[in-house]
């Protein structure tokens, strides 16, 4: 044991650790040593060789801070600008363009549907409006989206065929009416429409509370729904073992 000072040094077989303080008043090891972790009962001020905390209570917090005493008149300039936008766009639906109606993402929300972007192209081909018109119309048109089912397809068309029949088209120019254009009894009819156009209702089959069926019991529909995510992920594999074992069989047969 060799001692330098208030440092003390002590060699252990396979240890090498410095100590800080004196044996009386209780070892504190040094934070560099890795091997030696007792902290001995002395009270040495702060522990370890850390920066003293300072709070800082005393900030300008006026000035960072973010009051909404504009509420009341941001509420008045939104409805005066839906009002303008309203005068604007007039005869014209005050919510815009017609959307589809499309099913939500994901296992659990794919029972709700909401609006979408736009009809797709084949729903407009299959409606029999062209996607230059449908813009014209009121109609959103999206040529990304793409039809993964026929009940989708079929409700969208019926939606579009449902607003064309209720549609008043204006002419352009009022003494050269065009071809499709509405006639001039309907224009007189005509209002704004201001809340929404043909509101999507949220479809939810309606069953009674009844008992569970021993066969019900015996099903997993987790273990149902794992085997045929399982299937559609080997099917190739599967395919491709099938036609090399075809192969080893014909070549064993030459």
């Amino acid at each position: 044991m060799v001692t330098y000072g208030l440092v003390l040094y002590v060699i252990l077989p396979g240890i090498h650790c410095c100590l800080h303080g004196t044996i009386s008043s209780g070892w504190l090891v040094d934070y560099r040593s890795s091997f030696c972790k007792y902290r001995g009962a002395g009270k040495m001020g702060h522990y370890r060789n850390k920066i003293i905390g300072n709070a800082h209570f005393r900030k300008d917090w006026q000035r960072r801070v973010r009051c909404w005493f504009d509420q009341a008149g941001r509420k008045k300039r939104r409805r005066l600008t839906r009002q303008k936008k309203a005068v604007k766009i007039a005869p014209r639906p005050v919510e815009g363009s017609l959307r589809p109606v499309v099913r939500c993402p994901t296992f659990k929300y794919n029972t709700t549907v909401r609006a979408g972007r736009g009809f797709t192209l084949e729903e407009l081909k299959t409606a029999g409006i062209h996607p230059k018109v449908a813009m014209t119309l009121g109609i959103a048109v999206d040529h990304r989206r793409r039809n993964r089912s026929s009940e989708s397809l079929q409700a969208n068309v019926q939606r579009l065929k449902e607003y064309t029949s209720k549609l008043i088209v204006f002419p352009k120019k009022a003494n050269k009416p065009k071809k499709g254009d509405s006639e001039a009894a309907e224009l007189s009819l005509a209002t704004q429409l201001t809340g929404h156009i043909m509101p999507i209702q949220q479809t939810k089959p309606v069953s009674k509370a009844r008992a569970i069926t021993e066969d019900e019991k015996k099903i997993s529909v987790f273990r149902a729904m794992r085997v045929a995510r399982a299937n559609a992920k080997l099917v190739g594999i599967r395919q491709k073992r099938l036609k090399e074992k075809a192969e080893a069989e014909l070549k064993l047969k030459k």
